[in-house]
């Protein structure tokens, strides 16, 4: 508290990320859903390419270079492309775009009880009202949930955090189609760890009113220079550049344009490191299955996983082996941990480590 501080910084609960080891700290860190493989070789190359004299001048506003590669990944026009600095600052901008303030409507933006944690952290920020719709008991989120509900928007993330389970992009369509004057975002960080690939970029030729957001944070290894980006119908790309303009029009550096371009364009290594850790899930799933874990199909790069003993005290003797995964001391979700797939390597030591810990349990 402050006398200083605003009524909203005063009153405002923030958004708290995983724990962040401190310098020199050997860790195993599985607990903030990064990538355990280096960025693509080609990365490297542009680092190396970089003129650093061009730093004195100001980034391209609207990230040109990493718009043409989005666009041929995704397979979109470039007009369908919107970046900013990492996925949160691009919903950042859409929560502030597309959503109403509570003095100018009294309905919410729709968004699951249990998703990202950002999301109602934006709409008490951006002063949006909100309505949490309960996810079912298997965490799986039900369209028909969303439909027919009074809104100014919906936001889900797909697969969903920390659940990790994901609804087909039908579902999406179905829910976008049942509100034509909402804006529906789909937030796709993780869509590249469904075994089955299929985004809800096809959507938006359709549906003028689907927003897909995306993240090199996670499948391209790039949590680091932080770039995100908005895939939407034309109109929608405008209104994002319109906020962005009115706020910070220079959001992407120059260095991180040149590497989000090598890396989108680097499909094949894509494919590659998605694929390990596609395999290493199921590996560990399997393994943690025997130990008498619990837990929803993953449709993402982490596990969110029921231990057969006190969740609270296994993420404690964990990190005491320096072992780092996310545990969320609130109801339901407490009784879970959310278990970032690292390299092979890092996953046995986290298994050997859970099983003594579940062999300890058994025995006192």
């Amino acid at each position: 508290m402050s006398k200083y501080w605003n009524k909203l910084i005063n009153d405002i609960e923030p958004y708290v990320a995983g724990e962040q080891p401190k310098p020199g700290q050997k860790v195993i860190k599985l607990n903030t859903n990064e990538n355990p493989y280096a960025p693509s070789p080609k990365v490297k190359e542009a680092l190396a390419d970089f003129d650093l004299s061009t730093l004195r001048l100001y980034p391209d506003t609207n990230s040109t270079d990493v718009i043409r590669a989005a666009a041929k990944f995704d397979g979109v026009g470039e007009e369908n492309i919107f970046c900013g600095n990492g996925s949160d600052e691009v919903l950042a901008i859409c929560f502030q775009t597309f959503f109403e303030k509570k003095a100018l409507t009294g309905l919410p933006v729709l968004m699951p009880e249990f998703s990202y944690s950002f999301y109602p952290v934006f709409s008490e920020f951006y002063d949006i009202r909100r309505k949490a719709i309960p996810l079912k008991e298997d965490f799986r989120l039900d369209p028909d949930d969303y439909i027919g509900v009074p809104n100014c928007g919906i936001v889900f993330a797909n697969p969903n955090a920390p659940t990790t389970r994901a609804i087909a992009v039908a579902d999406c369509a179905r829910i976008a189609a049942a509100n034509p004057d909402s804006v529906v975002i789909v937030d796709e960080a993780y869509v590249a760890f469904e075994e089955k690939y299929e985004t809800a970029v096809s959507l938006i030729k359709e549906y003028k009113n689907v927003c897909v957001v995306r993240t090199l944070s996670k499948a391209f290894s790039l949590a680091g220079i932080r770039l995100g980006y908005a895939v939407a119908d034309a109109e929608l790309i405008e209104g994002l550049k319109r906020a962005r303009d009115s706020f910070n029009s220079y959001p992407v550096d120059r260095l991180a344009q040149k590497v989000a371009e090598a890396a989108l364009l680097d499909v094949d290594y894509y494919e590659e490191t998605r694929k390990k850790i596609i395999g290493t899930r199921g590996r560990v799933e399997a393994e943690l299955k025997k130990l008498g874990f619990t837990m929803p199909p993953s449709s993402s790069n982490f596990l969110f996983a029921k231990p057969p003993m006190d969740c609270g005290t296994l993420y404690q003797n964990l990190r005491s082996k320096g072992i780092l995964v996310r545990y969320f001391n609130k109801p339901v979700l407490c009784d879970y941990l959310r278990i970032t797939i690292g390299t092979d390597e890092e996953m046995d030591e986290l298994l050997d480590a859970i099983r003594q810990e579940v062999q300890n349990a058994e025995n006192s």
